[in-house]
């Protein structure tokens, strides 16, 4: 898989370099500024940017605007927003598109590589990998039930979905049986209107309704 990072810590980016290497993945770029990352990205076309959002020369929001200029240009392109911050209005601009592969994870929250590693991995292949902190950041303000026509355990699944986390884990979260998660998911998809769609991941749908439904 290629691979275009953009981190403006030195160590942090060698170090996630080596990491990504070592699970078999082409780093083509590693940078450590917004517009040499925005170069990359058109350059070499990556499966999948890494961005941080604070880079220079503003130390703001590059990160996130490079992704939404990127995505502009790439429909679709695959992003992963790594950061200690949550950027609430740019992460849901990130989100609107619909078209999914959109990761968001605190580095501060990372304990363990392959976790890192299967959060790209996801994105990188078109689903969604969004930390709880950062969906709780997006859902601030609205009320317990985000999608009316949802109950709150049909909610609770959709969240945990939004994690990126399988069917088997979402079981395993709440002690409930894989059968069981796969009934509430076909529930869940009924309820959004989100047919079958060889061309399409129900399940990243369902996820960007959930994180663009009105506020309660």
């Amino acid at each position: 898989m290629r691979i275009v990072l953009a981190e403006d810590v030195f160590l942090l980016r060698d170090g996630i370099v080596r990491l990504l290497e070592s699970y078999g993945h082409d780093v083509v770029a590693a940078v450590a500024d917004g517009p040499s990352a925005l170069a990359a990205l058109i350059d070499t076309s990556p499966d999948v940017a890494i961005l941080d959002i604070r880079m220079p020369p503003s130390h703001t929001d590059e990160g996130l605007r490079v992704a939404l200029q990127a995505r502009q240009l790439v429909p679709g392109l695959p992003v992963l927003i790594l950061s200690q911050h949550v950027e609430q209005l740019y992460a849901r601009e990130l989100l609107a598109d619909g078209l999914g592969g959109v990761g968001y994870l605190l580095k501060d929250r990372v304990f363990e590589a392959e976790q890192f590693i299967d959060a790209v991995e996801r994105v990188a292949s078109g689903g969604t990998a969004l930390d709880p902190a950062v969906i709780a950041k997006l859902l601030t303000g609205r009320g317990q039930h985000p999608l009316e026509l949802l109950t709150s355990r049909e909610s609770e699944v959709l969240a945990l979905m939004a994690e990126g986390l399988s069917n088997q884990a979402i079981a395993q979260r709440l002690f409930l049986s894989e059968g069981a998660i796969s009934k509430y998911t076909t529930l869940i998809f009924g309820k959004l209107g989100i047919e079958a769609d060889e061309n399409a991941n129900r399940r990243v749908l369902a996820v960007l309704s959930f994180l663009r439904s009105p506020r309660g």
